[in-house]
């Protein structure tokens, strides 16, 4: 039972060291325990704690104290290097030889531990006497940090968290035995009372310890000063260890001394190596009404943080690559953080700007769609902000990159920028919530998006329609109407002569539920027989079979080409060969294809939802139907293919609506905006912000509300 007895302790170890990983995450910054326990990753490191603690107790009525607590050790190795790999690093050497001198110490003082103790009763005395002396080390350790800092008020506290842990197993152990000997006595509570508040005394020691050290660290420092505490109990107060000799002893304590020097010298490298520090932003006085305008050095240092970016094919996805490398053209230094697209992280160089790919996992409710774990990269991206001390960070969205990169700013004081591209709608086609589920998971989403943005200094979305939804939303501050811009000269492009009379109407985009590419394929089967139109799906998604099989069915198989996800110049070709645009979506918040269509040069039938009203002006530049209905789609493509004409004159509209969304406009606008964050976040002056970032952008503005 022995052996037994220290596999789950052992098991104990990992369990400890993974949901100290967990809650160090949420607690990098002090916080207070009502806003920690809101936490989910938090809760989920409590739940580990506890599960490991229930396995320590049930170790402890198989062994004796002194075997099984050092025998917590002997995982210790293996869980920090896991820690370490879920960061994305690997243990340096003298990490690895700290760890060395840890599972050494620890594991030859368990094997004299187990040959030389038994198992003793528990008296009441022997708790009292244990109780006093624990919690004068628990005190000590409490008034030492008071005056440490960094590594030392880490190693202060964590020794006492410890402490509090190891006496409180002993207390479990005893509370087990009285069970069973006596039931339930004064006795019994006394000694539970006990051990609840050793729990809570280490408890609160740890947590106040995860804010001056990395998780490592604190792990290790518990998990060797718990068993040497219950050791000394069990040896000088329970009599574990009646034969012991000298040699015994003196061994056992050279083990003990290998294993608190690993531990300092695991705490110093990994502190120095890997964590910085909690500190507040400085407070900045006032200046006085005189003080010339605050300007940003004319080359600024600038952090997106996005969820999605290439080779990631969404408009999220594109929008940040081209802010990115419109702002890295015009001088800046400009760094991306963001999910690797395969295991592992790295770093790469593209375009003129630094890309920080973090650890990122997939997702069974798309193909490409990946996420980060916050508790993997939270201290990564605390770091390289550290590191790089950005002028602002932008963040792309309020997903895990976006909002873990918002609370790391937000303790470094750095000014955010938060940028929305997100619609619940657009994800809820890939769960199977449907009616009043769906509605109320649509309403979290959008509570949360508001939350996390609220910490932003300024917010903006694509469209007005887009910002009013977040006004709508209870944001707590107005958000600004930035378009994502477009590169209007690598589009605009001349028709190209046709070689036959085939009339083309073009999708481009995922093939999702959202996009409603179906609604297009019936209606291309309902257009009269002499309009010969052939429609070209351009993108991939999780609909694209389905879409086929619908094809097939409607025996149009031979007038849709499915082209999958192809080069840019082929997508540039597709504009150019194109007789129409079509964009059936319903959940556009701005929609860079159909922006893309126009700045070819090609009239839209656009579904009116969203902010497709903003750029299809009906009978201007294209034609708007209401969403879901087939016949009015018909009509609105068979109105534009037969007139050759009227297609030329709307593609020309479309080419002047969209000019005021060039790239140029939203890289200015976004320098000034980087700005306001910074003079809102340090309580400056700042001029009144527009309801939109341009101001010839008064007709774009008054077609948010044609269509609702």
């Amino acid at each position: 039972m022995t052996w037994f007895a220290i596999t789950l302790a052992v098991l104990n170890s990992w369990l400890f060291a993974e949901g100290t990983r967990l809650q160090h995450s949420t607690c990098a910054a002090p916080l207070p325990l009502i806003s920690a326990c809101r936490e989910p990753r938090w809760l989920a490191g409590l739940a580990l704690i506890a599960t490991g603690a229930g396995l320590q107790v049930a170790a402890l009525q198989l062994a004796p104290v002194t075997v099984v607590q050092p025998a917590g050790v002997l995982g210790l190795a293996g869980s920090v290097a896991w820690q370490l790999r879920m960061r994305g690093t690997w243990p340096g050497r003298p990490t690895a030889g700290a760890l060395v001198a840890i599972v050494v110490g620890a594991g030859a003082f368990a094997v004299l531990a187990a040959t030389h103790t038994v198992p003793t009763p528990i008296t009441t005395l022997a708790q009292v006497q244990a109780g006093v002396g624990v919690a004068a080390v628990a005190l000590t350790c409490h008034l030492a940090a008071r005056v440490l800092g960094g590594r030392r008020r880490c190693l202060m506290l964590s020794v006492g968290a410890g402490a509090a842990y190891g006496y409180a197993s002993v207390l479990g152990r005893a509370a087990i035995e009285h069970y069973s000997e006596k039931g339930v006595s004064p006795g019994l509570l006394g000694t539970l009372a006990g051990a609840v508040a050793a729990v809570l005394t280490g408890f609160g020691l740890l947590q106040r310890a995860y804010a001056d050290g990395p998780p490592e660290t604190t792990t290790a420092s518990v998990t060797i000063t718990d068993p040497l505490v219950a050791v000394v109990i069990g040896v000088a107060l329970l009599g574990e260890a009646p034969a012991l000799t000298a040699s015994v002893a003196g061994s056992a304590l050279a083990c003990a001394a290998l294993a608190v020097a690993g531990v300092i010298a695991l705490s110093r490298d990994l502190h120095a190596a890997v964590f910085t520090p909690y500190a507040p932003p400085a407070p900045v006085a006032h200046p006085p009404a005189q003080e010339p305008r605050m300007s940003f050095p004319p080359r600024r240092r600038i952090v997106i943080a996005a969820d999605t970016y290439p080779p990631d094919v969404n408009g999220a996805a594109n929008f940040a690559h081209r802010l990115a490398a419109g702002l890295a053209g015009r001088g800046h230094d400009v760094h991306v953080i963001c999910p690797a697209p395969h295991a592992g992280a790295r770093e790469v160089t593209a375009d003129g700007v630094t890309v920080h790919r973090l650890v990122s996992h997939r997702t069974p409710f798309h193909p490409t769609i990946r996420v980060c774990l916050p508790w993997q990269i939270r201290t990564r991206v605390t770091e390289l902000l550290n590191q790089l001390a950005p002028d602002v960070v932008h963040a792309q969205s309020h997903f895990c990159v976006g909002r873990t990169a918002i609370s790391a700013a937000r303790a470094q004081g750095i000014p955010v920028v938060a940028t929305n591209h997100f619609m619940p709608e657009n994800l809820i086609g890939f769960t199977r919530l449907r009616g009043r589920l769906a509605a109320s998971a649509c309403a979290w989403a959008w509570r949360d998006l508001a939350r996390v943005f609220r910490h932003a200094q300024i917010v903006t979305a694509p469209t007005p329609r887009a910002a009013r939804l977040l006004a709508e939303r209870e944001l707590g501050h107005t958000a600004l109407a930035v378009s994502c811009g477009l590169d209007l000269a690598r589009f605009a492009q001349p028709a190209r002569p046709k070689s036959d009379s085939t009339l083309r109407v073009l999708f481009v985009g995922r093939l999702d539920a959202e996009k409603n590419v179906h609604e297009l394929l019936r209606a291309v089967a309902l257009l009269p027989a002499h309009h010969r139109v052939q429609a070209e799906i351009v993108g991939d998604g999780s609909c694209r079979a389905e879409l086929q099989n619908l094809a097939r069915t409607l025996c149009i198989a031979d007038r849709v080409t499915f082209h999958g996800l192809i080069s840019d110049q082929e997508v540039l070709e597709a504009y150019a060969r194109c007789d129409v645009f079509c964009m059936p979506g319903t959940a556009e918040l701005q929609s860079l294809v159909t922006m893309e269509a126009m700045a070819a040069g090609k009239p839209v039938v656009a579904a009116a939802a969203m902010a497709l009203p903003h750029l299809v002006h009906h009978g201007h530049n294209g034609c708007l139907y209401p969403p879901g209905d087939i016949a009015a789609l018909t009509a609105a493509l068979a109105s534009v293919l037969d007139d050759a004409e009227e297609r030329v004159r709307m593609g020309e509209a479309s080419r002047t609506l969209i000019a005021e969304h060039d790239i140029t406009h939203t890289l200015t606008a976004f320098e000034g905006l980087y700005e306001q964050a910074a003079r809102v976040l340090r309580g400056l002056p700042t001029p009144r912000l527009p309801a939109t970032a341009h101001p010839d952008w008064h007709g774009y503005a008054a077609n948010s509300d044609r269509w609702r």
